[in-house]
C-alpha cells in the first residue's frame, strides 16, 4: 500500500532511480509539505532529491537549504510558486521530470499555493498587529491619563484684551 498518491507504476525509471524511488520520492514531498514543512521530516534523502528538481541548488547544506524554503510562511509559500512554475525539463528516463509534472498537478488538486498565502497572510498580519501593539504602547499616552485631562484649558480673555506692541527689528538695535 503506497504512503501517498503515486504508484511505482506512474514513472519510467532512470539508470541510478527506480520508478519506486521515483514515486517514494514524490510521496515524501507531498507528505511534508502536508504537515507544513515539519523539520523532522526534511530527511538526507529528500533533502538530496528536492536539492536535484525544481530547478532548486543545494544552499551549501540541508540546514541552508531548509532555513531558505521552509522557516516561515512566506519561504513556504515562494516554494510552492517555484515549484508550479518549473517547466520540468528533460526525458522521463534520465531525470525526475515525471515526478515533477505528477506533483505540481497534486499540488494544484490539493490548493497548496492557496493554503500556504493565506498562511503567509496571515503571519504578516499577525506581525504588524504586534508592530502596531509596540509602537502604540511606546508612542501613545495611556489611557487613564488621558481621560484625567481636561480636553482643552479654558480661554483666556484677559489677554485677548490687551493690545500686543509691536515688535522691534534686531537689526535696529545694532546700530
Amino acid at each position: 500500500m503506497p504512503k501517498g498518491p503515486f504508484l511505482p507504476s506512474e514513472f519510467v525509471p532512470t539508470k541510478f532511480s527506480t520508478a519506486t524511488d521515483k514515486a517514494d520520492f514524490g510521496n515524501a514531498l507531498l507528505h511534508f509539505l502536508d504537515v507544513s514543512c515539519a523539520r523532522d521530516l526534511f530527511t538526507k534523502k529528500l533533502y538530496n532529491r528536492i536539492s536535484m528538481t525544481f530547478g532548486n541548488i543545494a544552499h551549501n547544506d540541508i540546514h541552508g537549504f531548509y532555513s531558505t524554503w521552509f522557516t516561515r510562511d512566506r519561504h513556504r509559500m515562494a516554494f510552492i510558486e517555484k515549484i508550479l512554475r518549473w517547466p520540468c525539463h528533460g526525458d522521463p528516463e534520465f531525470t525526475f521530470s515525471d515526478v515533477e509534472h505528477a506533483v505540481q498537478r497534486v499540488v494544484c488538486e490539493r490548493n497548496y499555493l492557496a493554503r500556504y498565502q493565506l498562511k503567509a497572510a496571515e503571519a504578516l498580519r499577525a506581525a504588524e498587529i504586534g508592530e502596531l501593539e509596540r509602537l502604540e504602547a511606546k508612542y501613545r499616552p495611556p489611557r487613564a491619563i488621558e481621560s484625567a485631562a481636561p480636553a482643552t484649558e479654558p480661554p483666556h480673555t484677559e489677554a485677548e484684551s490687551k493690545p500686543i506692541p509691536p515688535a522691534i527689528p534686531v537689526q535696529i538695535s545694532l546700530f
